[in-house]
């Protein structure tokens, strides 16, 4: 099978991860290679998530890197046995651009979630109405059926928050986001009182930063940081004008858990928050 053109951001972690283990052993390529039969490109492609790597060989390379974080390697052995097709969001795939099931691939296999946004509100609690303005204003124009595409599939995310256990998820929304009125007054009016309602959901927080606050915080990009299934596998997801940025490196993680903990430090508490939201929807 040739490599992958494409590999999805997950497809990429599973890689990078393998060779955080590899460089961490001061173990080369051409080793690695060596003990799997196979020479020192179909590593560089493993690493790079362009060919995909049996449970068997990770299990194996683990060993050989002297990795006995037993809880990561079954992690690792997890992602290798996923395969294409066997989520809903591949049904999109050749449909919308690959960002689009990256993120919701994310969405699906976090263990917890934490987000900051500051101009609109979190794709999470969008309503059709709200998603469908926001995408009618790119330019340039998306044909319809694009921007049909992209609302439903955005809808299909929600389902994280909605299946049987579903992830705890915090968000902090800007109250720059709770006053823009993309769509109009009746679409804002109808977004509030749906993440009104989110609010009250057992698994979900949503803290509002105000204007008032002094102190600048570094978070001008939404923000998303997703818990994996162990410390490692944390990621930070940014969108920007240029697609989706996914960081991994532990340096950024812990400078991304510290801006959001201080936007939750300065944010006001719960009950709060949801009479701020509440307030702002009476006035449009």
């Amino acid at each position: 099978m040739p490599p992958r053109d494409n590999p999805t951001a997950r497809q990429a972690r599973l890689g990078a991860e393998l060779r955080k283990l590899r460089e961490r052993a001061g173990r080369p390529a051409r080793e690695a290679g060596g003990l799997l039969g196979v020479d020192q490109a179909k590593i560089s492609n493993i690493e790079s998530g362009r060919i995909g790597v049996s449970e068997e060989r990770i299990r194996r390379l683990a060993a050989f890197y002297s990795c006995a974080d037993a809880a990561l390697v079954d992690a690792l052995c997890a992602m290798a046995r996923e395969h294409r097709g066997q989520f809903w969001w591949d049904e999109y795939r050749g449909i919308l651009a690959p960002v689009f099931l990256d993120i919701a691939e994310l969405e699906h296999h976090a263990v917890r979630m934490q987000s900051m946004q500051t101009l609109s509100i979190p794709g999470l609690f969008q309503t059709e109405e709200y998603s469908r303005a926001l995408f009618s204003g790119v330019v340039p124009p998306l044909p319809t059926d694009e921007i049909d595409a992209r609302v439903e599939h955005r809808w299909r995310r929600r389902g994280v928050l909605e299946r049987e256990n579903p992830p705890p998820y915090e968000a902090i929304v800007h109250e720059a986001a709770l006053r823009m009125r993309f769509g109009g007054r009746k679409v804002v009016r109808a977004q509030l009182e749906h993440l009104l309602e989110a609010a009250t959901w057992s698994t979900v927080t949503v803290r509002v930063l105000p204007f008032t606050v002094e102190r600048f915080i570094e978070v001008t990009q939404p923000l998303l940081y997703v818990e994996g299934a162990v410390p490692q596998l944390d990621t930070v997801q940014m969108d920007s004008p240029f697609g989706g940025r996914y960081l991994d490196a532990e340096a950024e993680l812990q400078k991304h858990r510290t801006l959001l903990d201080i936007a939750r430090n300065l944010s006001f508490g719960v009950a709060q928050s949801r009479q701020f939201i509440h307030h702002i929807a009476r006035e449009l």
